[in-house]
């Protein structure tokens, strides 16, 4: 009998790491799960690779096995020294990325995945390799936007291993878990799951050369968000809000989150989406429905550059529904407010480049939950 990748790790989220004090699934630190006649093989990383202390993991990690999947199985486990295997990972698959950015609000609904979408095309356009993560797990929209939902990613091999294809639209790299899911069906994962998912989309895809990857993550300051800044080196977040009070008080919470001193990204500046209505038949006239200058006074108050004011108009959505971003529609208002926005992001990346050192993955530790390498 074999068993389901989904069906072990439910199990060994069960198994707590002795020393960081939370389940060895949650940590990402199981990879190469295989299975086959009630054998199940996997890498496992751990902090303290004493005798003592392997074995009280691996028979932790054979107690659930045999509980969760209700047989008795045969274990086979590559004990590696904690952040080994991460490292060799990262190294082979991302060490061709030059810039990792990530897009992040700290309320839904002010068209963080629309301004993604429509940055990743810009700066495509303008001659860039660029890759997209969608990395909202429970609702990735990327699909949709870039005309691409019935595709399905290849698969390759190298040096004997099977990697993810990304698919490729608009001249943008695109991996989306809504690839792998149902569009009608919910995406019903716990924290620990929807964590593992996201690292595969990094470490098991064969990305190539990448100018420019960028990260739509979901909206708050959730498990998707440290799962990142622990699998990658970010170079930098970009901050989407729309003018309103009440999201800028959720805006504040994201650039506080990314300012945590055991977190520690570079903010690379914040962009206004629906900044001001501009009707079609006027297009010179701007009427500022959800107020006017409130991001710009939240990125002085906080030191960051305004990067971008997008307009509320009705084709930047209509757009995205039928799968074109909006950028793509030559010297329109939209068009020149979204390549506007590229070109302030290429410039801050290379100031952030030319100014700063390079960003340090997170690690879990018992006392904080959460501290720079």
């Amino acid at each position: 009998m074999s068993f389901s990748e989904k069906e072990i790790l439910k199990a060994l989220s069960f198994v707590i790491e002795p020393d960081l004090k939370k389940d060895i699934v949650e940590l990402n630190l199981v990879s190469k799960i295989h299975s086959e006649n009630n054998k199940i093989s996997f890498d496992l990383q751990i902090s303290n690779p004493a005798l003592h202390n392997k074995k009280r993991i691996l028979e932790a990690c054979e107690l659930h096995l045999n509980r969760i999947l209700k047989t008795e199985v045969e274990l086979d486990v590559n004990i590696i020294p904690f952040g080994q295997s991460t490292e060799i990972t990262e190294k082979k698959v991302l060490s061709n990325v030059k810039n990792i950015i990530a897009v992040a609000s700290g309320k839904g609904g002010v068209g963080k995945s629309t301004i993604t979408a429509n940055l990743a095309v810009a700066l495509a356009k303008k001659g860039y390799q660029v890759g997209l993560i969608d990395a909202d797990i429970y609702g990735p929209s990327m699909p949709l936007m870039f005309n691409v939902e019935h595709e399905k990613p290849s698969s390759i091999e190298i040096d004997g291993k099977l990697y993810i294809n990304p698919v490729e639209s608009y001249g943008v790299k695109l991996l989306s878990i809504g690839f792998f899911a149902n569009p009608d069906q919910a995406v019903v994962w716990r924290g620990p799951m929807a964590t593992r998912a996201l690292s595969q989309l990094f470490t098991e895809a064969n990305w190539g050369e990448l100018d420019y990857m960028l990260i739509d993550l979901p909206p708050g300051t959730g498990d998707i968000h440290l799962s990142l800044v622990q699998t990658v080196s970010v170079t930098g977040v970009i901050i989407v809000s729309t003018p309103q009070k009440v999201a800028l008080i959720d805006a504040r919470k994201a650039i506080g989150m990314f300012n945590l001193e055991q977190i520690k990204v570079p903010i690379l500046g914040m962009v206004e989406n629906m900044a001001y209505f501009t009707p079609e038949e006027l297009p010179n006239n701007k009427y500022y429905i959800f107020g006017k200058d409130g991001l710009k006074v939240l990125a002085e108050d906080n030191q960051l550059p305004l990067l971008g004011e997008i307009p509320l108009v009705q084709s930047i959505r209509e757009s995205g529904d039928v799968g074109r971003p909006a950028v793509l529609q030559e010297n329109t208002t939209q068009a020149i407010a979204f390549n506007s926005f590229a070109d302030h992001v290429i410039k801050e990346v290379k100031e952030r480049n030319k100014n700063l050192s390079p960003t340090k993955k997170v690690e879990i530790t018992n006392k904080n939950g959460c501290s720079t390498k």
